[in-house]
């Protein structure tokens, strides 16, 4: 408080001797510290129109950047107005402060442009283009040092660490397990009742359990299972690597010579690439459950029926169909979490942006790695 009380209040003078000009006298502290009362005092002048307005600040006890950019800005706002102003009683250490600030104008205000132009499509189809190659080139990026990593970890499988991997798995499998289940479990319901209403005007309801038993083990199951673990651990991957972002914890590891790839990266991508299989198989039973139940109360077909007809339908092969893809969706999911997550930069808008991003590219990667097995598969007569 013994600080405060020495500021001197800002204050002015006004001198209209000469006609048609003012000479606007600034005296007191114009600092941070009377920001607000330097505010409301430039606010309350009051200068006819066409006028020329010296501003003398040699009076000024105290000027920081602060005081200096309300007073430059006072005096934009006049010459806006269409006032002359002139800017008087400036020492070398005020000319320099003042040079600089009219060296720092805000961007200029541009509208939005709505009419649709070639150019800008093209433009914007390029700059969409680039981003994918970026993307790409990072995400092969963080492939290749794992692959590196991978190779030094596995001669000493000591270097790994057990305990990050176990955590990972933990959060990712284990705390996923409820939600995917319950999702599962109504996403096979609904499969089967809709089957079943167009299936049941032909009097072939019953192939209903061949339609759910196929479609969910070969592919509604691994999908819906890989799109639920893009949203809640994928997301929750790109946040904890963008915090330590923010936090300059990876700039860190650099710095000691620790690799963040084998540190932060590989734990994340292993575990996930270890829990997803094991959430596409619950999430293959409880679809299978949800639609069991739905045949038996909706289409009258007892539990003992549906299982027949499930194992005359399906095979160990149709369940590995969906098995098969889950390492690499996972590892997709893993790879763009933690690419997005160390594009964080040093703002809570970029953690979101880029969060937000993890997810939406996962999910279309996925789906797109689903059609490549679908093909792949069809080729191969499976």
């Amino acid at each position: 408080m013994a600080f405060l009380d020495k500021i001197i209040p800002p204050a002015f003078s006004l001198d209209g001797s000469v006609p048609g000009r003012k000479t606007l006298a600034l005296t007191g502290d114009w600092t941070v510290n009377s920001a607000e009362s330097a505010e409301k005092l430039l606010g309350s002048i009051d200068l006819a129109p066409d006028q020329t307005v010296c501003i003398d600040i040699s009076r000024i006890d105290s000027l920081d950047t602060s005081g200096a950019w309300l007073v430059h800005r006072f005096r934009g706002a006049l010459e806006y107005g269409g006032k002359r102003t002139e800017l008087i009683g400036l020492d070398e250490k005020r000319k320099i402060l003042f040079r600089e600030l009219e060296k720092h104008h805000p961007p200029a205000w541009k509208p939005e442009r709505h009419r649709f132009s070639v150019v800008g499509f093209l433009e914007a189809t390029g700059r969409v283009g680039v981003d994918v190659v970026k993307d790409t080139l990072a995400m092969l990026n963080i492939l290749g040092t794992l692959g590196a990593v991978l190779a030094t970890v596995l001669p000493h499988p000591k270097r790994l660490r057990s305990i990050s991997v176990a955590v990972q798995f933990d959060r990712s499998c284990i705390g996923g397990v409820p939600i995917v289940a319950l999702m599962s479990f109504l996403i096979g319901a609904i499969i089967s009742q809709q089957g079943g209403f167009y299936l049941k005007q032909f009097g072939a309801d019953v192939y209903v359990v061949d339609l759910a038993g196929i479609l969910i083990l070969r592919e509604m199951g691994v999908i819906l299972t890989a799109i639920m673990v893009a949203g809640r651990s994928g997301s929750a991957f790109t946040a904890e690597l963008g915090s330590m972002r923010m936090r300059e914890e990876v700039d860190a590891l650099h710095v000691i010579g620790m690799s963040v790839t084998e540190v932060l990266v590989l734990p994340r991508i292993l575990a996930l690439m270890i829990a997803l299989p094991i959430l596409t198989f619950i999430s293959d039973i409880s679809a299978l459950v949800g639609s069991g139940l739905v045949t038996w109360v909706y289409l009258d077909i007892p539990p003992q029926a549906f299982l027949v007809q499930l194992q005359a339908a399906i095979s160990t092969k149709t369940l590995m169909i969906g098995l098969v893809k889950a390492p690499f969706m996972a590892l997709i999911v893993g790879l763009i979490a933690c690419v997005e997550g160390l594009k964080v930069e040093g703002s809570s808008e970029s953690l979101g942006r880029h969060t937000t991003m993890s997810v939406v590219k996962a999910i279309f990667l996925v789906i797109v790695v689903d059609g490549v097995f679908a093909i792949f598969f069809a080729a191969i007569g499976v």
